[in-house]
């Protein structure tokens, strides 16, 4: 008789067969035999349809994807991978759910709104509690406010045209009013972004005045159903459950808890997720994605989405600053390209305003390849024969992103003109895209809107914005930045409506950048991870955590 120990490294589990007879065979065949069978049920563990871990009796998942979140700090910075976590991590006064998306109640259980649109009253919810015990007041959500207004950064710019510190008011424990210097339409659309914090917490972790920043780079103070646990950076982040949260739980078999790992390759991905390492991936290439599509462990999404694809022109500096090279550029690009590498998981952008939001039009000049023109162009700039060399940048690890790149690499050859692709890690790339000076020629950025308002994209082509990843292109027309200060300020939607038509053509016009395409927002999951919910409000590869549940 033999014995075959085999262990299970994910959940710490041995098992133990019995091989019963011999194996018939001598010396190495037999040797041989054992190891096949070894390797058998090692497989057949590792793809149980228990794949997320035990911990205590309690449910953890394992979410894979690609990007980290060096900065989880409310009032300093934000992206799709940074949300995610803090809103894990923290609650603010609405929140954003479904397909269409709303606003729905969440440390507000109500509010109001005055007449002429400036004054906003929101009454609080009385349970609220931070993860420390302390309750969760209008006098927090006042600090709150003032502390990211004061640092003028992350969220900073979505409300410092209409509100500033001696606008808020705490009118009772409970009760907090908002007076604004003009009227806002998307004011409460902003809300779900602005979380809330402890004051206490934080200003007990500050030093030499920095308002608790580099402590809340890694570290929280929030109200969510989810507190910190381990926190590597560059490796992973578990988030545990609050069984205790002031909402509660909508169901009795929520998660316990999620590690976020970060990995880099899509292959690596989909691999965990075949074996059961991983619960949940997002960031699949298209290739990947269909091939998980036909593993009966696992399901998908698969939602056309308001996220956007767009090759970002440095307009400030070099060779991208000529808007005839920009428009030659534009006009060399395969479109249809972009629709490939996603298997036709994707729809063409024909205005910077994604196919769907308020105010949206098709503008009627538009770039379709036409190499013919392209040549125009290039000639009308001083290079008809190309000579020069221009830098893309993508996110490393994106294989969509890079694909796109050679396809503009072969685009751009065709007009003699070099092109060096270059893989950076996201940190790494919105530094670079922070200043005219170090900002690539082209820059490889997925945008999602944050408000369901057309201002939160108009903003993108505003000075306001040079500097953040988005406003990578440092898109300049004075007239154009005027439109969009006149849109955000007019409460009247009709003369908005006029007001962002003449903005996306003007835009189209001056080529800052590739208007790529719109690609179908997609999730992969093992079959027992139940709650996912679509909203094309959060960015790129986000999810909430917070209905995710196990049905065993």
């Amino acid at each position: 008789m033999i014995t075959v120990f085999i262990t299970d490294t994910e959940h710490g589990d041995e098992e133990r067969f019995l091989w019963k007879g011999g194996c018939g065979m001598k010396g190495t065949k037999c040797l041989w035999a054992i190891l096949i069978v070894a390797i058998a049920m090692s497989f057949l563990m590792g793809t149980s349809v228990y794949s997320y871990e035990m911990r205590d009796g309690k449910k953890v998942i394992v979410y894979g994807e690609r990007q980290p979140a060096p900065n989880i700090d409310p009032s300093q910075f934000y992206d799709w991978s940074t949300r995610m976590l803090q809103q894990a991590l923290y609650d603010a006064l609405l929140k954003y759910v479904g397909n269409p998306p709303k606003v729905v109640p969440w440390l507000a259980k109500s509010w109001k709104k005055s007449k002429d649109g400036k004054t906003w009253t929101y009454q609080l919810v009385k349970n609220a509690k931070f993860q420390n015990g302390d309750p969760v007041t209008a006098h927090a959500v006042k600090w709150s406010f003032e502390r990211t207004l004061s640092l003028k950064k992350g969220p900073a710019w979505m409300l410092m045209d209409f509100l500033d510190k001696e606008g808020i008011r705490v009118i009772d424990d409970y009760t907090i009013e908002f007076s604004l210097k003009s009227p806002y339409a998307a004011f409460e659309m902003a809300l779900p972004w602005w979380y809330i914090m402890n004051p206490k917490v934080v200003m007990a972790n500050e030093k030499d005045g920095d308002s608790g920043q580099e402590w809340m780079k890694d570290h929280s103070a929030g109200s969510g159903p989810f507190r910190q646990k381990r926190w590597e950076h560059g490796v992973l982040y578990e988030l545990e459950a609050v069984e205790d949260y002031w909402k509660g739980w909508g169901n009795p078999k929520h998660i316990n808890g999620l590690i976020y790992k970060i990995i880099r390759e899509s292959a690596s991905l989909r691999m965990g997720l075949e074996k059961g390492e991983l619960d949940a991936v997002a960031g699949l290439n298209s290739d990947d994605f269909d091939a998980v599509v036909k593993n009966p462990n696992i399901y998908v999404t698969n939602d056309p989405g308001w996220t956007t694809f767009g090759l970002k022109m440095n307009t400030q500096k070099g060779y991208t600053k000529d808007i005839n090279i920009r428009k030659a550029i534009c006009y060399a690009f395969d479109y249809s390209a972009t629709i490939k590498v996603y298997n036709g998981n994707a729809i063409l952008e024909d205005s910077p305003f994604p196919r769907g939001m308020k105010g949206y039009i098709p503008c009627p000049n538009v770039y379709r390849q036409d190499m013919k023109k392209a040549k125009e162009y290039l000639a009308k700039a001083g290079y008809p024969n190309g000579g020069f060399e221009l830098e893309y940048v993508y996110v490393s690890g994106l294989e969509e992103e890079r694909l796109i790149g050679l396809v503009l690499l072969d685009n751009l050859g065709q007009l003699g003109i070099k092109l060096n692709i270059v893989p950076l890690v996201w940190p790494n790339m919105v530094a670079r895209a922070s200043k005219v000076e170090t900002s690539p020629d082209l820059t490889a950025v997925f945008t999602t809107p944050i408000l369901n308002d057309p201002d939160v994209v108009a903003i993108q082509y505003h000075k306001d914005s040079w500097g953040k990843y988005y406003g990578s292109h440092f898109y300049q027309n004075e007239k154009a930045w005027d439109l969009i200060k006149e849109a955000r300020f007019t409460a009247d939607w009709k003369k908005r409506e006029k007001l962002y038509k003449d903005i996306q053509i003007m835009i189209m016009e001056d080529a800052p950048e590739i208007f790529g395409m719109l690609y179908n927002r997609r999730w992969a999951f093992r079959k027992p991870v139940k709650g996912f919910v679509f909203s094309p409000m959060r960015l790129t590869s986000e999810i909430d955590i917070y209905p995710l549940y196990i049905e065993d």
